[in-house]
């Protein structure tokens, strides 16, 4: 790419040309599969359609490409961490108690979703969601573990239960 160019001046097409084949060697080498990375290299680019931003030169396509494509990495390694958690858990399960794989599927995502809430939730707020609804605590032995009153831990909850809302809503969404 030359100096001063960006996917808003020089076309998409040329910013994949010139840098498509080097981000897929370099995701192939870190995910050590050719489809994946294939995969990857193409959600990377579609990411900078939907979020396009000045690249000056060479060297900053490549780092704005290698940024989010880790990204994609990242994500795509905790969603594999987390079905192979639900398919530890189907397996310790007995036979008749078997799921669909539709409704695994849709399982795994909601995981996937709690999973990206709970990233995005500050710590605390995470942590008593996490306490309440996992370890069955109540909202005053949460208050005492966290250090803080019941009132800030019915606070955390709405807000942890304000996500649930919009995870739902978003299923019923996409459902529909």
């Amino acid at each position: 790419m030359s100096q001063g160019t960006s996917p808003g001046t020089q076309p998409l097409e040329a910013l994949y040309h010139e840098h498509h084949p080097w981000l897929q060697r370099w995701l192939q080498r870190r995910l050590g599969c050719h489809a994946l990375a294939a995969d990857l290299a193409q959600d990377t680019f579609i990411r900078i359609l939907t979020r396009p931003r000045p690249l000056n030169n060479v060297n900053t396509a490549r780092s704005y490409l290698r940024t989010i494509a880790e990204r994609l990495c990242i994500d795509l390694w905790r969603r594999q961490s987390i079905e192979q958690a639900w398919l530890d858990v189907l397996a310790s399960r007995p036979q008749e108690m078997d799921i669909s794989p539709e409704d695994s599927a849709i399982i795994i995502e909601t995981f996937c979703e709690l999973d990206d809430m709970l990233r995005r939730l500050p710590e605390k707020v995470a942590t008593a969601f996490i306490l309440s609804q996992i370890e069955g605590l109540t909202y005053r032995d949460i208050a005492l573990k966290l250090n803080v009153s019941e009132r800030t831990i019915k606070n955390y909850m709405a807000r942890a239960m304000m996500e649930c809302v919009l995870i739902e809503a978003r299923f019923h969404e996409a459902v529909n």
